[in-house]
């Protein structure tokens, strides 16, 4: 892939990321948490399901293929964001996304564990440096006697497993047709959920509309097409790398739109993150590559 192609489209999919946090948490305002994540990824889904049906994108055939997707669903959309919902209601948002964002380190572990992949030490090094990089941008604090700590730490593991998943599966579906339906089973998991075990609370007015429709389309649909397509054609390790940024472009969103101070962490933290995206990306040297010499 075109390397500027691939930068773009890794800012753009973890810009939305990030700001999703700062725009979901001004709709916490008018809707229950994980009613709020429901309406979200199920419109979203609704809308591509349509899509992808009106432009014949191919679907699966087999109930078989159907399972890998809702699976998909279970992970990527309703067990991330359940879990982060859910631990939003006894941690702070900086410290959810903390733990959110170390799956890719569980990448790389769940990766050499489970599929046999190979990854150099300064790939592991950079990936360290990411989380270091994470804890200081959004503020260096965390309680892991928290309920909280365990439901953050899960949607991480969530995240993970359906990254390689994907790696996994991937190639087999069209990236239209798995985003619209992991959405819409995802959405509609968290919605019988949010029945289920919450406090049902909507408000509708011109803004939870705007933002309900913003983080469907703009942070559901948009965001999750790029990063799917990102992650059938590089390696998972290296796409997750990037998530790094995203919790950073939530600072910068949260400063924004809710007035959140800019600390000097943010620049050392972001600093960092950016050494560690260099680390895990940087390429291997070839060895015993004769040099041309001249005559």
């Amino acid at each position: 892939m075109n390397k500027f192609l691939f930068v773009l489209l890794l800012v753009t999919t973890t810009g939305l990321m990030g700001s999703s946090f700062a725009v979901g948490k001004i709709g916490l305002e008018y809707v229950s948490p994980l009613m709020l994540v429901g309406l979200r990824f199920t419109i979203a889904g609704i809308l591509m399901a349509l899509a992808v049906k009106v432009f014949k994108r191919p679907h699966p055939a087999q109930f078989k293929e159907w399972s890998k997707i809702i699976l998909v669903g279970s992970l990527q959309t309703a067990g991330v964001m359940g879990s982060i919902f859910l631990s939003l209601r006894t941690i702070t948002a900086g410290e959810s996304s903390i733990l959110t964002f170390t799956n890719p380190l569980l990448v790389v572990v769940f990766g050499t564990l489970f599929m046999g992949m190979k990854y150099r030490k300064l790939q592991w090094l950079g990936v360290l440096m990411g989380i270091l990089g994470v804890f200081i941008t959004l503020g260096a604090s965390l309680d892991i006697q928290e309920v909280g700590f365990i439901l953050g730490l899960m949607s991480a593991v969530f995240w993970a497993s359906a990254t390689l998943v994907m790696k996994k599966w991937g190639q087999s579906f069209d990236t239209w047709v798995m985003t619209a339906y992991q959405m819409l089973f995802g959405g509609i998991l968290l919605l019988l959920i949010s029945v289920l075990f919450e406090p049902v609370e909507i408000i509708f007015t011109s803004t939870s509309i705007g933002i309900i429709m913003w983080l469907a389309i703009m942070a559901s649909i948009v965001q999750f097409a790029i990063w799917f397509y990102l992650l059938k054609k590089e390696d998972p390790a290296k796409v997750s790398s990037f998530l790094f940024l995203a919790p950073l472009f939530g600072v910068i969103t949260g400063w924004l739109l809710l007035d959140e101070q800019l600390h000097l962490t943010t620049l050392a933290g972001g600093s960092i993150i950016l050494l560690g995206i260099y680390l895990v990306n940087k390429p291997q040297k070839k060895r015993g590559k004769l040099k041309a010499s001249s005559l």
